[in-house]
């Protein structure tokens, strides 16, 4: 029999747009929607905006939302292939995955309870590195929307997997939203590859296996697949997580910090381009550094020397240009220094710790190669002597620039018969560091023979430009090419005379290679392609761990036309759930346009599985129940807790010129266990031939029933907080509900009437004044 329950309505707004995904956290009152433009909104229950992601393209759709268990991280897929986690409460976009297929879903598992005995690891070493390490400095140059420092870490909250399914039946686990799990491709799995669709992937309440429901041909099955690594080695797998969330973190800080690099080297070469580099460029190569020498040795200045140091500069302006470009070399040193060298120390510290990982392979021989890992620390400590290679270059260049401005005062007021200062007088051995410099102001390239420069003489492409100052000498560093210009060997330095003597030292895996050879950019990208392989281990052992232990038919699904796409077609709409009382996961389906299957699989240990076949439609001995409610389909369902499934139906007999409705239906689980068969989990469960549906008019107590104006798209529920959100008119009015309204207040209850009439304050609260008035 149908029954009635308590819902108060809070509110109805009509969207500037349609909302096409919406989903409420479980903790705050918080709810998150998807617009058609691509855009994230995240909203109070009060409707009061809290912040707006835009689209991270054009046509690019909102696929899913999930939030973060008790916290206020959103994970949301977009149909380009872009995962991004969204912090609500920073406003900022933590981290970003890209796959080359469209998003079906992406959602965050229950937090992960790793069981620890004696016999398992046991992690007690998260954020040790605090103690050790220095906070990394601010990064003042990046664009705040492209900063990633001072955002909360990846292994943010409780633990969990971050699931992403892809609309090919691909599906990839990531645990702490950084380390790549394993993967499963759905479609190796199946009969009917061409007649596939994936409807949901989710994971077991113990995180050591998934549910995958999916079409394979004419047949709605569920695919049950066991993982030992996953349940054997849980806490060594956190462990991992935790660290390659911080080397995920320390690469993006690296990146950022070269970003600052070249945008503080561009700063140098516009201040030199102001006047110094205008004008060498204008002189034949050579010519500077034969005419700067002439006048650093004899003191005599040519014409065009003359002309530029009186006409185009004066002693006001290149003092001026001196201290534009000292201060762009001293934030360039402290760049290289301050930040650039703490994020690589940083790196071989992670990197160290997961070597030491790999000794222990009682619990990391799965997840862990130890030589993989120690090959990437010696990339990293590659990695830290080109950091100190670079400084040194640019320590250098700007006792050079410093030594060339006082030089160039220095002829200026001599050439112009002015008072030289005492401290402008250069010594003897800045006199020989000043011809060393204007000697190498335009190096001499490389020696080529004839037929080569005929074939640049026949290429299209213009010869590189040649150098002015040898300002490159930096800059070939930031380039993703081999350097031009080695740094010179320190003849004071033993360890290097010793390894330019003996190669076997170079080859050796026990000493940290210095290739002199390699830019800063190549360097830096030969360390993460090191790290990347320490992370190919765990997504290997784990994907070739994936079995299938069971096959469930849950039911028939109609033919597919030729050329026909499935998503055109769908009739199957779920809900998961995971209920930890019970140590059981449920999920609910529809499996036809009004029927639907509740399946409770228990983790107890008795490998069964409890099924509730539903069916809206009234059965054989039903009766007293009003016509509006015998003829309806499902909508959209969701798990409102473990007890109540929360069901959106829509009528189906409108009459011509009649506006459909559609019914709230709050059904309870309690109430219907007595009507649900129990099954052994086998290779094959056909519970589309031992089970029947029943009607839910003839579930005591079972469904209550609450009437509403037009047609509706979609629902959205939290039984935490207690409320219930439905997207109606073609989804562009949300409708917000409270639920478990007490019984006492009568006077905030309202009647099944009154839900079929809403305020039309309500309704049109935020619709343009036109609108009102034609209403």
């Amino acid at each position: 029999m149908a029954q009635t329950s308590s819902m108060k309505l809070l509110g109805a707004r009509n969207m500037s747009c349609i909302v096409e995904r919406m989903e409420w956290n479980n903790k705050m009152d918080l709810i998150a929607y998807g617009t058609e433009k691509g855009e994230v909104v995240i909203q109070r229950l009060n409707w009061q905006k809290i912040v707006t992601f835009p689209t991270p393209g054009e046509d690019v759709r909102v696929r899913s939302l999930s939030w973060q268990m008790d916290e206020t991280l959103l994970a949301v897929g977009y149909s380009n292939g872009k995962v991004a986690l969204l912090d609500a409460e920073s406003g900022t976009i933590i981290s970003g995955l890209i796959y080359e297929d469209d998003i079906k879903k992406v959602y965050f598992s229950k937090a992960i309870n790793s069981k620890e005995n004696l016999g398992t690891y046991t992690c007690n070493v998260k954020d040790k590195h605090r103690k050790f390490l220095p906070k990394l400095q601010p990064m003042t140059n990046i664009d705040p929307c492209l900063k990633t420092l001072d955002q909360k870490s990846f292994p943010k909250g409780s633990p969990c997997f971050l699931v992403v399914i892809m609309r090919s039946g691909k599906v990839h686990l990531l645990l702490l939203g950084a380390l790549q799990a394993g993967s499963i491709d759905l479609t190796q799995h199946i009969l009917h590859p061409q007649e596939f669709d994936v409807y949901d992937v989710r994971m077991n309440g113990d995180c050591n296996a998934i549910y995958a429901l999916l079409r394979d041909g004419q047949e709605l099955i569920l695919l049950h697949f066991q993982n030992q690594v996953l349940q054997d080695c849980m806490a060594p797998m956190l462990e991992l997580a935790t660290h390659c969330a911080h080397i995920l973190e320390t690469k993006n800080y690296i990146n950022d910090t070269q970003q600052c690099l070249t945008e503080a080297w561009e700063t140098v070469q516009l201040e030199m381009d102001n006047k110094l580099t205008r004008y060498a460029n204008s002189q034949p190569y050579g010519v500077i550094s034969a005419h700067f020498l002439e006048l650093h040795v004899f003191g005599f200045a040519t014409f065009e020397v003359e002309e530029f140091l009186f006409e185009t500069l004066s002693e006001k302006g290149f003092k001026k240009i001196a201290n534009s470009v000292d201060l762009s070399l001293s934030n360039l040193q402290s760049v290289v220094f301050k930040q650039l060298n703490g994020a690589a120390i940083n790196m071989f510290y992670f990197l160290n710790t997961i070597a030491g990982f790999g000794r222990m392979s009682h619990f990391f021989e799965s997840l862990i190669s130890p030589d993989v890992a120690n090959e990437a620390m010696r990339a990293c400590g590659a990695f830290v002597l080109k950091v100190h290679e670079l400084q040194r270059t640019i320590d250098t260049l700007a006792y050079d620039m410093k030594l060339f401005h006082a030089w160039m005062i220095f002829t200026i007021l001599r050439l112009s018969h002015q008072e030289i200062p005492d401290d402008l007088v250069l010594t003897e051995e800045e006199n020989i560091a000043m011809a060393d410099f204007i000697c190498a102001m335009e190096p001499e390239l490389d020696d080529r023979s004839d037929d080569e420069d005929e074939l640049d003489s026949q290429s299209e492409t213009p010869p590189p430009a040649r150098s002015k100052f040898n300002l490159e000498r930096v800059g070939q560093y930031l380039d993703n090419a081999y350097l031009t210009q080695p740094y010179p060997r320190d003849p004071m330095q033993l360890w290097e005379e010793m390894v330019a003597e003996n190669e076997c030292l170079s080859h050796c895996k026990l000493f940290v290679p210095h290739d002199t050879n390699l830019s800063l950019v190549q360097q830096r990208d030969k360390m993460f392609n090191a790290i990347d392989a320490v992370f190919h281990k765990p997504t290997e052992s784990i994907s070739g761990s994936f079995k299938v232990s069971s096959t469930v038919i849950c039911n028939d699904l109609p033919p597919m036309e030729p050329g026909e796409d499935l998503r055109d077609k769908d009739i199957v709409t779920c809900s998961y759930y995971v209920n930890e009382a019970a140590r059981s996961d449920m999920l609910a389906c529809t499996i036809s346009g009004q029927e639907a299957m509740i399946l409770e699989f228990s983790r107890a240990g008795d490998d069964s599985v409890r099924c509730t076949r539903i069916t809206l439609e009234p059965g054989l001995f039903t009766t007293s129940v009003p016509e509006d409610f015998c003829y309806l389909r499902f909508v959209d369902l969701q798990f409102y807790n473990e007890s109540s499934l929360s069901i959106l139906a829509q009528s189906i007999n409108a009459g011509p010129g009649v506006r459909p409705h559609s019914f709230f239906i709050q059904f309870s689980l309690t109430a219907a266990l007595n009507y649900s068969t129990q099954h052994r989990m086998g290779p094959l469960v056909k519970l589309s031939e031992t089970t029947m549906s029943q009607s839910i008019h003839d579930i005591v107590d079972g469904a209550a029933f609450k009437g509403l104006d037009g047609f509706s798209d979609m629902l959205a529920v939290s039984g935490s907080r207690k409320v219930a959100t439905v997207l109606s008119d073609r989804k562009r009015k949300m409708t917000i509900f409270e639920m478990e309204i007490e019984e006492e207040e009568d006077d905030t209850e309202m009647s099944q009437a009154s839900f079929l009439d809403i305020s039309k304050e309500s309704v049109l609260a935020g619709v343009p004044d036109a609108e009102k008035q034609e209403a």
